[in-house]
């Protein structure tokens, strides 16, 4: 998407061009859909052939959904009615750019679809409901404990308990790989990046002129021996080749060492490639302090040539920087939520097992450059971090300082309350992968 954004915004969405020709019924509106702005959105909305659902996401003034209907009917041969209902992540405003947003208002994922069902089941009495939700689950599936702080993001837990009248509820998001049974409601969430794919197998039997579901089932499959599909393979051939052409563009060099052998360790030390990042949101904010992350552990780093495929390869994201006005005691509280990453287990440093299940959020580690300061993790959380030092003085609680960050960290992303709503200093409206791109060809 950021080549296609870069070089051919003017031509058709390729994404959707694909979808449209393999003759999908519905989609569901997901959070990354805004991460390039409203026209984007927009025109891939226009462009498709099916219908985009997201009951919770209005219009601000009329109200109504903003992408399409909140649900479709479809009546299969044998007279079966089913009902398709979309809901997406009421979160989204504390990650996106206002401005990708505007005019946009995220109701609450959960009671807008136990509105809808309820409305669905009345009016239109189909056999088989599905709920198609880009959420995740914010309990345990087995145990029903909670996996996260309650922030709303994530209510497939409460759908499937609370939600009289789902038959099935299909996931995404958290990118888990998910096939299972919660209050007689089956769950399927195929993992992420297409690697997966659910089926669902509903069988249904009359009884006095009225169909009944007499067993559901799930399955997640690869894409392993499956054949491609010439028509698309063809159809993509000089888009495909373009895209791989400026990936292997060759940006610049460097001396020394960038490579990430261990995503742990890079963490835990100062590393060339995390300082490198740092730099870079210094050189283009004009501000001396920076937060940044490893964003995943797949990250290799920089081996001595940097290509566009390295540079998008380390950092995934679509990012963009913001400098806050932050109070000394915001920046301790952003590093005591950053050192609740590490954990000591068998008198070892490790990492906390909320940051890795039920979803990796290693992106949710910060390192910071501009101030010194020591983590002790096993010390109790909230009281972790000691000697906070810029330029070389104590940090004052009520001084106020400049921080660079990306976007998703300013806004809270991450649960990092303590950006919200901050003073911004200055908004950078250019991608991160452009921001690296351009220090290069400068330096």
């Amino acid at each position: 998407m950021t080549y296609y954004v870069k070089a051919y915004s003017s031509y058709e969405n390729p994404m959707i061009e694909i979808m449209n020709r393999i003759g999908i019924d519905a989609a569901v509106i997901g959070n990354h859909e805004f991460n390039f702005g409203k026209k984007i959105l927009s025109n891939a909305v226009h462009q498709s052939n099916f219908p985009w659902l997201s009951a919770n996401i209005l219009d601000q003034e009329t109200k109504e959904p903003n992408f399409g209907p909140p649900y479709i009917l479809k009546t299969m041969e044998n007279g079966i009615k089913v009902a398709i209902v979309g809901v997406t992540t009421h979160y989204i405003p504390n990650w996106e750019t206002p401005a990708h947003i505007q005019g946009l208002q995220f109701q609450d994922a959960y009671t807008t679809l136990e509105s809808w069902v309820k409305t669905i089941r009345e009016a239109e009495k189909p056999d088989v409901l599905i709920a198609s939700y880009h959420g995740g689950f914010e309990r345990d599936l087995a145990t029903g404990e909670p996996t996260e702080t309650f922030t709303g993001e994530n209510q497939a837990y409460q759908m499937c308990e609370q939600i009289q009248g789902i038959d099935v509820l299909l996931t995404g998001h958290q990118h888990r790989r998910l096939n299972d049974v919660l209050h007689d409601v089956l769950v399927l969430q195929p993992g992420n990046n297409g690697q997966v794919y659910g089926k669902v197998h509903i069988d249904l039997e009359q009884r006095q002129g009225k169909w009944h579901i007499t067993e559901k089932t799930g399955s997640l499959h690869t894409l392993e021996n499956t054949e491609s599909n010439i028509e698309i393979i063809n159809y993509m051939q000089d888009m495909e080749a373009s895209t791989q052409l400026w990936l292997d563009q060759p940006i610049g060099s460097i001396e020394g060492d960038m490579a990430i052998t261990s995503p742990f360790e890079a963490r835990i030390k100062k590393h060339p490639f995390i300082r490198f990042i740092q730099d870079v949101q210094i050189a283009e904010s004009g501000v001396d302090i920076s937060v940044t992350s490893l964003l995943n552990n797949a990250s290799t780093g920089f081996k001595s040539v940097v290509t566009m495929r390295d540079i998008v390869s380390n950092y995934m994201y679509p990012n963009t920087l913001v400098v806050l006005e932050l109070t000394g005691e915001a920046i301790k509280a952003a590093l005591e939520k950053s050192a609740e990453y590490f954990t000591i287990a068998d008198q070892q440093l490790a990492v906390n097992p909320t940051y890795i299940k039920p979803k990796p959020q290693h992106y949710n580690y910060d390192m910071w450059e501009g101030i010194e300061y020591t983590v002790h993790a096993s010390k109790p959380v909230g009281s972790r971090v000691t000697a906070i030092t810029y330029q070389e003085k104590p940090l004052e609680n009520n001084e106020t300082y400049h921080v660079v960050l990306n976007n998703y960290r300013a806004s809270g992303g991450g649960n990092y309350d303590m950006f919200k709503n901050k003073p911004v200093v200055k908004e950078i409206q250019k991608d991160t992968v452009e921001l690296i791109q351009a220090y290069f060809e400068k330096y």
